[in-house]
């Protein structure tokens, strides 16, 4: 992808504007990713995805994500791909079949190609025990040259995790990690059923600091049950003793109808959206006060932490993991329902597992569904992760992609939306470019959606996000 770097970045200030927010539509997609996954059709399988891997040279490098889906516990909020065991075993044979996705992978690009980002999530990737982590990392090296500079991190739940693990993962490679807290309060946990301590989450965060990690980020979800202003506050102060380099606040979408463990929540001890407007708003200035970067949507960083520091240089990225430093890359993903980026596709393997298992006994990719980007989608793709990453977009880095129309022509329908937020100020609209105020920087969803012509013209069943 070809991402303009002309547009900078604009200050760090955020103004929480309640009944603006309140104004603006309520759900979003998150745009790791355009067009987003609910556009994934089955006619691309395979083939396609085997066509356009063809096209890699093995000079570039590559980023990899390992789907690991079991998890010891259920966790009441999750709506993740998961399986809930604590028989290892069926970790083994999962593997098996990683091992030989990955060679199957390996086939369709020469040599070994450098890695520059690796990312293991789930489900709980820690679930694995030391020996099977260390099998992963043998295939990945096996197939993979591994960069002194690369970017290797790892989901972390700290109830599973030993300071003598944390080490081994430094050993293997892993210099970054994101360390699931959500709330730390007693009632919240019981009723969310994760049971985890302030304890036990420092020494996870303090044998990562020691065995060399450069960055360690932190989860925390506001709207869980019980939840108020003073409870949150209480979880910040005992974050923030811990010194993270960076902070996710997510947004819990209580929807039970769709994600069958949320029934288990009682529904009345849900926050409503006024206190969890509170929430978010007592967090936002909270970690600001604290000199933490607004980075963009939900997430925070220290000014010395590579993503603020890319954000102020004007060379952030976004892609299926997040917010990230490295520039873009074919990203190759392995493991159930994981999704990769290869040139211009998009592609997802299968969600069953038993599907999963079935197409590698054939010895044939898991592919489920996928997407070949056309020139207006990668046009799209590009606006929306300026708009994400820079808050900020000249007109001008596009002009010669438009065909033979002007950029005003070719986007009137979007100008005409956008003059609508400008008038609420979320951005400052000229004849050259848009940049995003105080006011919209919480909001860039919003303003990112007006660039989605899928979610224009095309409808869709799926169920996004809360923006804010």
């Amino acid at each position: 992808m070809t991402t303009p770097h002309t547009a900078t970045a604009v200050p760090i200030h955020i103004d929480f504007d309640r009944q603006l927010i309140a104004s603006l539509p309520a759900s979003g997609p998150r745009y790791t990713s355009y067009p987003t996954a609910d556009r994934f059709h089955q006619g691309f399988g395979a083939r396609q995805y085997q066509a356009a891997l063809q096209q890699h040279n093995g000079q570039e490098a590559m980023s990899l994500y390992v789907h690991i889906p079991f998890c010891n516990t259920i966790c009441y909020y999750c709506g993740c791909n998961k399986i809930i065991t604590k028989d290892k075993s069926r970790a083994d044979e999962y593997l098996d079949y990683l091992d030989k996705e990955l060679a199957l992978q390996a086939q369709n690009w020469q040599g070994k190609p450098l890695l520059a980002q690796l990312h293991f999530g789930g489900g709980t990737p820690t679930f694995l025990s030391d020996e099977q982590l260390a099998r992963v990392f043998d295939s990945i090296r096996r197939h993979f040259t591994l960069m002194p500079e690369g970017e290797y991190s790892i989901e972390i739940d700290p109830r599973k995790v030993s300071r003598d693990s944390v080490f081994l993962l430094g050993k293997l490679g892993f210099n970054r990690m994101s360390v699931g807290i959500q709330d730390f309060d007693p009632r919240v946990q019981a009723a969310v059923n994760r049971i985890q301590s302030e304890a036990e989450t420092r020494n996870v965060i303090e044998a990562a600091r020691a065995a060399g990690f450069k960055s360690v980020s932190v989860d925390l979800i506001y709207g869980l049950p019980h939840q108020d202003t003073d409870t949150m506050q209480a979880t910040l102060d005992k974050v923030l003793a811990l010194s993270p380099d960076r902070l996710a606040v997510y947004h819990y979408a209580h929807l039970p109808h769709i994600f069958k463990p949320q029934r288990r929540i009682d529904t009345d001890a849900v926050p409503g959206s006024n206190t969890k407007l509170d929430i978010l708003q007592n967090t936002v200035r909270t970690l600001i006060e604290r000199g933490y970067v607004f980075i963009g949507m939900d997430h925070f960083a220290k000014p010395d932490d590579e993503l603020a520091i890319a954000l102020q240089a004007g060379r952030l990225q976004r892609n299926f993991q997040g917010y990230s430093t490295h520039a873009d890359c074919d990203l190759v993903a392995i493991g159930v329902s994981s999704i990769g980026k290869i040139g211009t596709t998009y592609s997802q393997n299968e969600k069953d597992i038993e599907a999963y298992y079935a197409a590698l006994n054939e010895n044939r990719l898991p592919i489920l569904r996928g997407y070949q980007l056309n020139d207006d989608d990668i046009l799209r793709r590009d606006i929306i992760q300026d708009l994400m990453c820079r808050f900020a977009l000249d007109f001008a880095d596009y002009q010669t992609r438009c065909g033979e129309k002007s950029f005003a022509d070719y986007f009137a329908a979007e100008l005409a939306d956008l003059q609508i937020l400008a008038q609420q100020n979320l951005l400052q609209l000229s004849a050259d470019g848009i940049r995003v105020s105080a006011k919209g920087r919480l909001l860039i969803r919003n303003i990112a959606m007006v660039f989605d012509y899928h979610l224009r013209h095309r409808d869709t069943a799926a169920k996004y996000s809360q923006t804010v």
